[in-house]
């Protein structure tokens, strides 16, 4: 197939997976964070939660790699965009957490 990568997936296949991987790991980053940091008030002003995100970030490249995504192809673009997604994800699940002050 004319569209296929070397990795044997689509230009789509490829970019809705690490989309869906970024998503997801913002949204765990969330939980995570709530549950070790909390959602009190002093939780919100703590930057011990971010350190979640980076490593959700960080952890994504290999599982990319498991998944079959060839990340040498990768350049600054891409990796601002998982970075991004992963970010922004988490801000708003956080977001959401701290404003109901949900306790998990």
């Amino acid at each position: 197939m004319a569209t296929e990568t070397q990795s044997g997936l689509s230009d789509h296949l490829r970019g809705v997976t690490v989309t869906t991987l970024a998503c997801l790991a913002g949204v765990v980053a969330a939980l995570v964070s709530a549950r070790f940091v909390g959602t009190s008030v002093a939780a919100a002003a703590s930057q011990q939660s971010l350190l979640y995100v980076v490593a959700f970030v960080l952890a994504q490249f290999p599982i990319l790699r498991v998944v079959g995504i060839d990340i040498s192809e990768f350049g600054a673009k891409d990796y601002l965009y998982v970075a991004f997604m992963t970010f922004t994800l988490w801000f708003i699940t956080f977001g959401v957490l701290l404003t109901e002050g949900v306790a998990l």
